[in-house]
């Protein structure tokens, strides 16, 4: 017989705050809370970036080509914080570019400002790009 456990909130006992998951094996724990995606987002728009999904982003600034300052709702507890990003599509489908990526300008509590990039070809070294159709960034580290 399957269980259902209906609740508003978990609170750990030992510290409110802290929830400990048994792992796969159960032979080691792990942090429920430390575990979670803090923020993440994903943009779209190329030229003028909009975000399509997100959590805890409250707005996108376009400061310059390809590069874009999403800003969080609630703070990061502090500048060092894990930022998962890259996922791009630039709507070159020949496959000519080579690999794309992201340059973090400033990573401070209250947002990421970072730059995209694509790849080379044999007629580009490539460069910053606002011809991204979708872009992505995700946040790991503990909130304010």
């Amino acid at each position: 017989m399957a269980s259902l456990l209906k609740v508003d909130a978990l609170t750990g006992v030992t510290t409110a705050g802290s929830i400990s998951v048994t792992g796969e094996g159960n032979s080691t724990t792990t942090n429920l809370q430390q575990g979670l995606c803090k923020v993440w987002a994903s943009i779209s728009g190329g030229g003028t970036p909009a975000i399509e999904d997100s959590l805890n982003v409250s707005g996108i600034t376009d400061v310059s080509t390809g590069r874009r300052k999403p800003a969080y709702t609630n703070n990061m507890g502090n500048a060092t914080y894990l930022v998962i990003a890259g996922v791009m599509n630039d709507g070159n489908t020949s496959g000519a570019r080579g690999a794309s990526g992201s340059q973090i300008a400033d990573r401070n509590a209250a947002y990421i400002d970072y730059t995209i990039y694509y790849g080379s070809s044999s007629g580009s070294d490539g460069g910053a790009s606002d011809g991204a159709s979708i872009d992505g960034i995700g946040i790991a580290g503990d909130l304010a």
